[in-house]
């Protein structure tokens, strides 16, 4: 049985060890995307929906800590209090977050930055009107970006220097919820599960007969090597690109992945996906990688002890695609349709 995700399918062939295990699965929209939950075991169908509306409730509240889009969040409850002196406490995930944000921005010289939120506004805005925000517009944004406005101490103490300050975790949130909430399932005696939520997927230990969880990777802009299969277990990887979320205006496609540099989503067509022991690596490096160079970006994912596969169109061409990849990265196998 195969399941579509955005950038990623999922396959799980199922082999049950023994007559007592089963496959369960649920799926609720969640993030602006599908949260599925999948896994196997031999106990009692109602303990194992338990779990799993138990980790359906945690993706929620993490959405409301988190997210960008909901007004009184905790995340927008602290960039409202911008600009001020005093630094202001949070809750322990979202400081987790946050530091984890500052960790990959240092790694990657600001080419992923969280503050970026005042362009992502605007952003979002353009894909609506399908209209590129004027550069006044884009420079006022710009004067707001930078990780190093960003101040954290503790216990669990953030300081934004510069009112009007916006935070964007669209980049990190959804890997660390993965991680949560695959956690959570082992807590509930769930070991041999698996979470997808959009691009993202986190994997825990292999369905019975298994030796890993068998996952597809979706066929990226300007890769024309066709559909491939990896395998994963207790581990996480996320795909980005332009598939599906991009504007076009004159020609010139857009990505949603913004340069906090430009203010503008990038037009190379740069995709990677990346396999790391945690989704909220494999989640935040992904968005590096589409903005990195190449070399400096392989350098990044193996400092996370990580793997990529990144894809660069040529420079005469949008095809055939350059492939690199970081040197343990596992081989894929190409499936027949």
């Amino acid at each position: 049985m195969r399941y579509c995700l955005p950038l990623l399918l999922a396959t799980f062939w199922l082999a049950n060890a023994s007559a007592q295990t089963m496959r369960f699965e649920r799926q609720k929209p969640c993030m602006g995307t599908t949260l599925r939950l999948v896994t196997h075991s031999a106990m009692p169908e109602q303990t194992v929906f338990i779990a799993f509306d138990q980790a359906f409730a945690r993706a929620e509240a993490l959405n409301r800590i988190l997210s960008d889009y909901i007004a009184d969040s905790e995340l927008m409850r602290l960039c409202a209090r911008s600009g001020t002196e005093e630094a202001v406490t949070v809750g322990p995930e979202l400081f987790e977050v946050l530091s984890a944000a500052q960790k990959m921005s240092l790694k990657t010289e600001g080419a992923f930055d969280i503050t970026v939120g005042p362009l992502t506004r605007e952003w979002r805005l353009a894909r609506k009107s399908f209209r590129l925000p004027d550069e006044e517009t884009l420079a006022a944004g710009r004067a707001l970006v930078g990780y190093q406005k960003i101040e954290l101490s503790g216990p669990n103490k953030v300081r934004l220097k510069t009112k009007g300050m916006r935070l964007d975790l669209g980049g990190i949130a959804k890997g660390y919820t993965g991680d949560q909430l695959l956690d959570l399932l082992k807590k509930a005696g769930l070991p041999q599960s698996l979470v997808a939520l959009g691009g993202d997927l986190v994997a825990g230990d292999p369905p019975p007969a298994k030796i890993a969880w068998e996952v597809d990777l979706i066929n990226l802009p300007g890769d024309k090597g066709g559909t491939r299969q990896i395998q994963l277990a207790n581990q996480a990887v996320s795909t980005s690109g332009d598939l599906e979320q991009f504007l076009e205006i004159n020609h010139v496609r857009y990505s949603h992945i913004l340069n906090p540099k430009t203010g503008l989503g990038t037009t190379d067509r740069a995709a990677a996906t990346v396999i790391a022991k945690k989704g909220i690596d494999a989640d935040s490096l992904t968005k590096a990688c589409c903005l990195l160079p190449a070399e400096k970006a392989l350098a990044v994912v193996a400092a996370y002890h990580a793997q990529a596969r990144l894809v660069r169109p040529n420079q005469k061409s949008d095809f055939p695609a350059q492939i690199i990849t970081s040197p343990a990265f596992p081989p894929l196998e190409k499936i027949k349709n």
